[in-house]
Parts: C-alpha cells; structure tokens; sequence
C-alpha cells in the first residue's frame, strides 16, 4: 500500500490523467510511494474521504473553500496553471509534498 493517496479532481478528467501518469513518473524518481489519481469532481465524495491530500485543477479551483469546509483538517489546494498547463508532474508532486510535508 501506497505511503500517501493523492487525489486529484478536475472537471473531465482527460488531460489530468496526463498530468497523473507523469505525477507518478515524477514521485518515483523522487523516490515517494504515492497512490495518484484522478476524478471528476462530482466524485469527491467518493474519493475525497480517503485522500491524504487532494489537489484541485484550474477549471474547478471555484470549488476550493467548499472543499477545505467539507473536509477540515485535510490539505487542499488548487494546482497552479503554469503547472497544469505544461503538465508538469514534477511541479504538482512538489505541491503534494508541501500540502504533506513531505
């Protein structure tokens, strides 16, 4: 079992899953056993409970304060949009690991 469960939502899903897979790239050349995945956001309560840190794309950032109020105590933030943008896995795993303090 992974170390930490890092949950993304987004609106669709598709060019995050892009940005999961070199997420996943990123951590284990970094050496972390992450579990990363992806989901829309009207599944956040299905994955949301179990995530260790949950990280949110530009187009539902909206949704940020409803999300730290629906689960207090539990890292949450938005994934910045130079980041997103260029899919840069290595970039949103460093902002995972800030959340984690890891």
């Amino acid at each position: 079992m992974a170390d930490k469960r890092i949950v993304l939502f987004c609106a669709g899903g598709m060019s995050t899953s892009l940005l999961v897979n070199k997420m996943r790239d990123a951590a284990a050349a970094a050496g972390k056993d992450y579990s990363i995945d992806a989901y829309g956001l009207g599944q956040v309560d299905e994955y949301g409970p179990d995530a260790d840190c949950i990280l949110l794309g530009p187009q539902v950032r909206y949704a940020l304060k409803q999300l730290q109020g629906k689960f207090p105590g539990k890292p949450i933030d938005g994934i910045d949009m130079r980041v997103y943008g260029t899919m840069d896995g290595k970039g949103a795993v460093e902002i995972a690991r800030k959340l984690l303090n890891d």
